[in-house]
């Protein structure tokens, strides 16, 4: 298939949907299908009708990770075999970066690759049956894009280290008791579930939302004083932009807003 076949990315209102879709291997990914990523993302960033991203697979799974079969050919034992972490962690970093905030829809396996792919969106929503871990120590492999320092981050240290060290998979229930995602849901309610999560960010100001969340991204990488500056700043932006005009005008004209991403 071609790589537009393997990764397909549609409009529908303000929600940019991607799906995995190489559901005969549970979605694993390879260095074309994170490319195009690389490139979607992009694309969603620069279209100021989208809103939210929603990354999920095909075939009721998630992703399992890189291609095997590919990184034995290309990469393992090979002199290039940090390439396969650059590009990854590039892409990894491009979505936790993004502008647009980002879901993650989880169902069946959630591994390797594609647990780095849930911990770099905004927020994950799981199927209660899903299976979620790092997984990669069960191949004598290591994570190259995002583990160590976006999963302490989310959970701490002892248990990042319980998941890392262990390779145990967590179902959607267990992980939303973890801390690692938002919630979990049946799987026939899963769907209502992420719409209804979706529908809580479309109607906000992507300005702001840009601008919170980076900040949110950089709150635990500063001493408390730095961010109080940051935070200031932020709050100077924020006063002098067209959005932040719109939202009290229509708080007090009692209408909805009319963002203007500014």
């Amino acid at each position: 298939m071609a790589v537009e076949d393997e990764i397909q990315f549609e409009r529908d209102g303000h929600v940019a949907r991607v799906w995995l879709n190489r559901p005969h291997k549970k979605n694993c990914v390879t260095v074309p299908i994170l490319n195009r990523l690389d490139e979607i993302i992009t694309e969603v960033d620069a279209d100021p009708g989208l809103r939210v991203l929603v990354l999920r697979g095909r075939g009721n799974t998630f992703c399992s990770g890189f291609d095997l079969d590919s990184l034995k050919a290309d990469f393992v034992g090979r002199s290039n075999a940090i390439d396969v972490a650059v590009l990854s962690a590039k892409v990894c970093d491009r979505l936790y970066s993004m502008r647009t905030p980002s879901i993650a829809v989880l169902e069946g396996h959630v591994t390797a690759g594609g647990f780095e792919l849930m911990i770099s969106c905004d927020f994950a929503i799981a199927a209660d049956d899903a299976l979620i871990g790092d997984f990669h120590i069960r191949r004598a492999l290591f994570g190259g894009a995002g583990p160590i320092y976006r999963v302490p981050r989310m959970i701490g240290v002892r248990k990042t280290k319980e998941l890392m060290l262990t390779g145990k998979l967590l179902t959607g229930v267990e992980a939303a008791e973890f801390g690692l995602i938002n919630s979990s849901a049946p799987a026939d309610k899963l769907d209502a579930t992420v719409e209804e999560f979706a529908d809580q960010l479309v109607d906000k100001s992507p300005f702001t939302m840009w601008i919170t969340k980076m900040t949110i991204d950089r709150s635990l990488d500063a001493d408390i004083q730095s961010l109080m500056v940051m935070e200031h700043l932020a709050v100077g932006v924020m006063l002098n932009s067209e959005d932040a005009a719109e939202g009290v005008a229509a708080f007090l004209e009692k209408r909805e807003p009319q963002w203007k991403g500014r």
